[in-house]
């Protein structure tokens, strides 16, 4: 059972209302932590919470303070609990858990999701190191180093953040998101077209060839990988996200787009963007669809109600995307040097 701290800060005066939240929950623990005996000074509830429950006490407790000044709301991860919290759950338990979200709660996935949209010299760093690193794997055929490029990338947070921003009805996400992957994929073609302008005899690379031939597997994958990267963050096991990054890479693609413009090889460019596409998506897609089954939503009904309505146009634009990069790879057959 995984557990978490949730500290509340709040004026004395609202003090009665956030004990209320906790006993109408249900929480593991609640504890006021002593204070000062000046009735202005802000009190700190802690109150310890499980899973089934966590994303219920979160959206009452801001109901609360929505119109309250100073108030802050802290989420601490807890690695142990001792002595260990027993794992049988009465009816309503098991109840909650059924009809849950998601393992972590939609305030943790956002803090977790959104730093991969985030344009900052870290993200930038990264694109050039690995699409350097990618550039060498792909002329000089070594599957490893292509590998490695692909772990390193930070082109999969962009998109995930894009979807969860759909999800959430944010628009300051979803925008956020989409320039950094914009970005991302602009410093790889400035990055690989002057190297394919010097060295255009690597693009007959098996590794190059790879990725300018798209198949019908390129999209079962794509969107694999991207619902088992969305369920591994809704479910606290971003670990499973390394596996994720080789299995959908978004960087060779882009980077053998960008090697084949620089050699004049306009037909193999047009193959790796298709891939990338293919790949975007894909991601996109499955990403949008796992949130919705994991019901991670707004959480006032306004927004809610927005999110359903951009969450339905842009499943429609990529739904109509993905049919149209399905006739075309139909119709399409591999370009042979």
């Amino acid at each position: 059972m995984s557990v978490r701290l949730i500290l509340v800060t709040v004026p004395a005066e609202n003090l009665p209302r956030i004990l209320e939240i906790a006993e109408e929950v249900g929480v593991l623990d609640c504890y006021v932590a002593s204070a000062s005996r000046a009735k202005a000074k802000p009190r700190t509830v802690h109150l310890t919470t499980a899973d089934a429950n966590r994303q219920a006490l979160l959206d009452k407790l801001q109901a609360a303070l929505h119109n309250v000044k100073d108030w802050r709301i802290s989420i601490l991860d807890v690695a142990a609990s001792i002595p260990v919290l027993d794992e049988e759950e009465d009816e309503a338990s098991k109840s909650a858990k059924l009809t849950q979200a998601a393992s972590e709660s939609r305030e943790e996935l956002y803090e977790a999701i959104a730093k991969g949209a985030r344009k900052n010299l870290d993200f930038v760093l990264l694109v050039v190191l690995s699409t350097i690193v990618a550039a060498v794997g792909l002329l000089e055929n070594n599957v490893a180093v292509v590998i490695g490029a692909m772990v390193i990338a930070p082109m999969l947070g962009p998109n995930l953040a894009f979807a969860l921003g759909v999800a959430l009805a944010d628009k300051d996400l979803i925008l956020k998101a989409a320039a950094t992957n914009l970005l991302g994929i602009s410093i790889t073609l400035a990055l690989t077209i002057p190297i394919g302008i010097l060295w255009p005899d690597g693009l007959s690379s098996p590794e190059v060839m790879t990725r300018t031939v798209v198949g019908f597997d390129s999209i079962a994958v794509a969107l694999a990988s991207g619902a088992a990267a969305t369920l591994s963050l809704t479910s606290g096991l971003s670990s499973a996200l390394v596996g994720v990054m080789v299995a959908v890479a978004l960087l060779p693609p882009a980077a053998t787009m960008g090697l084949s413009l620089g050699a004049g090889r306009i037909d193999l460019a047009l193959g790796a963007l298709t891939l990338l596409a293919v790949n975007i998506v894909c991601v996109n897609l499955a990403a949008q669809g796992v949130f919705r089954m994991r019901r991670i939503t707004p959480r006032t009904w306004y927004k809610k109600a927005k999110a359903r309505q951009a969450g339905r146009i842009n499943a429609l634009i990529l739904l109509l995307l993905l049919v149209a990069l399905v006739v075309l790879l139909y119709f399409n057959t591999p370009v042979a040097i």
